[in-house]
């Protein structure tokens, strides 16, 4: 195929997601009244706990088995290094910029995770049905284009809800979180004191024991405890772990867990399955999300054309990070990969690798700005300039990663 046929096939998908995000921004507006911000929170708590759990364990149950994983491996590795990359260059332009506090964990979110999930589920199933699509048979590329993006979707979950969902927390309440240790800090101290009370108890109790010897054994492991105790506390406090089981973290989890177990799956999925029900009715919730999160994009979009306190530098920083540097050196990286046979020959996988290097900002990172209050504006510019520019960058990283797979 020519340059100008892939160029066509790779803007299709892309056309698509701009149409639904034009309805969404249009059935936004202040005259019309039907998707005001009230409404897009309401929905935007619908998909995170419904919607998009239901949607990542229902496309891995139906498509990820123990050998397709065995045979992935390298998928979620490369997911990682996008992220690792991604927030090498987030943090390097935090610094460059002297970017506020509040927003360091958003600048640095939309560096390192891209929109691993809808967009590759979007573009990868359109590319296969496209005519002269470079990837043969348009059923047996639906087929492996889905098994590779819902695998995709789910890793990046995973990263997304334990990685950047702490990092806007962290930084979006960071102050409060320092002053609250500083001030239980006294209280804190005072417990030793209590301890080691009961130690000289304990030691009268005793008298066959040496009295000094024992009192300052007993208040070295009563403080080694303390400090421990203390470590603990301040490791919770600053890291959400119930975050890191997020509703989309734990769908995956458990569309590995049926997708992996042959009982499961002969239990669950297929169209002779005995509990098949369970399977169609989760389906039906996961076909909701991505259109549920398109349209929340566009109407969140608004905000960005009212404009926010956001600098221009750190938005087109995030930009030259996400469409040029990140692409650039996944190529290198894939390969290199190829080279080292550490990767499988499939041309259509090679594709979904390279097509997570140059992904715009994931769409939850929205989700995670609207769930702490902090930074939605300033999140709606980076979206609405990234988005916007998704439609260019996009459509020409994937015609040269088609070219340099096929």
């Amino acid at each position: 195929m020519g340059l100008l046929d892939l160029f066509f096939v790779a803007s299709m998908p892309v056309i698509k997601v701009l149409l639904v995000t034009a309805v969404g921004s249009f059935i936004a507006l202040d005259r019309f009244d039907i998707f005001g911000e009230t409404v897009r929170k309401h929905l935007n708590t619908l998909v995170f706990f419904v919607l998009n759990p239901a949607l990542v364990c229902i496309n891995l149950a139906n498509t990820v088995t123990f050998e397709s994983v065995v045979l992935l491996w390298f998928m979620p590795f490369n997911i990682l290094i996008t992220f690792v990359i991604g927030s090498a260059l987030g943090w390097l332009l935090v610094k460059l910029t002297r970017a506020p506090q509040h927003l360091r964990g958003l600048v640095l979110g939309s560096c390192a995770a891209g929109n691993l999930g809808n967009l590759p589920l979007i573009i990868v199933p359109a590319v296969c049905r496209e005519k002269g699509s470079p990837f043969g048979a348009p059923d047996v590329c639906h087929t492996y284009g889905m098994a590779y993006a819902s695998l995709s979707m789910a890793i990046g979950a995973i990263y997304l809800w334990s990685y950047v969902y702490n990092i806007v927390r962290v930084s979006s309440v960071g102050t409060t979180e320092v002053i609250n240790i500083e001030d239980d800090s006294p209280a804190k101290m005072r417990e030793p004191l209590l301890a080691s009370k009961d130690c000289s108890i304990s030691v009268d109790y005793a008298d066959q024991l040496t009295l000094p010897y024992t009192q300052s054994e007993e208040n070295l492991k009563v403080t080694t405890s303390d400090k421990v105790k203390r470590f603990l506390r301040m490791l919770s406090s600053e890291i959400n772990l119930q975050a890191l089981l997020a509703p989309s973290t734990t769908g995956a989890i458990i569309g590995f867990i049926i997708g992996m177990v042959p009982q499961l799956r002969k239990l669950l999925i297929g169209s002779t399955a005995p509990l098949r029900v369970l399977q169609d009715s989760t389906s039906m919730l996961g076909d909701a999300a991505i259109p549920a999160l398109t349209l929340i994009m566009g109407g969140n979009l608004l905000k960005g054309l009212k404009g926010s306190g956001i600098r221009a530098s750190l938005v087109i920083g995030i930009i030259v990070v996400r469409y040029i540097f990140l692409p650039l050196l996944g190529i290198a990286i894939v390969k290199g990969a190829v080279q080292l046979g550490l990767v499988n020959p499939d041309p259509l996988y090679q594709f979904v690798l390279l097509l997570q290097y140059a992904l715009p900002p994931a769409m939850n990172i929205g989700t995670i700005t609207q769930l702490f209050g902090a930074g939605e504006s300033e999140c709606s510019v980076i979206m609405l300039w990234t988005y916007a520019l998704a439609s260019v960058a996009l459509t020409l990283w994937s015609t040269l990663f088609m070219w340099l797979v096929a």
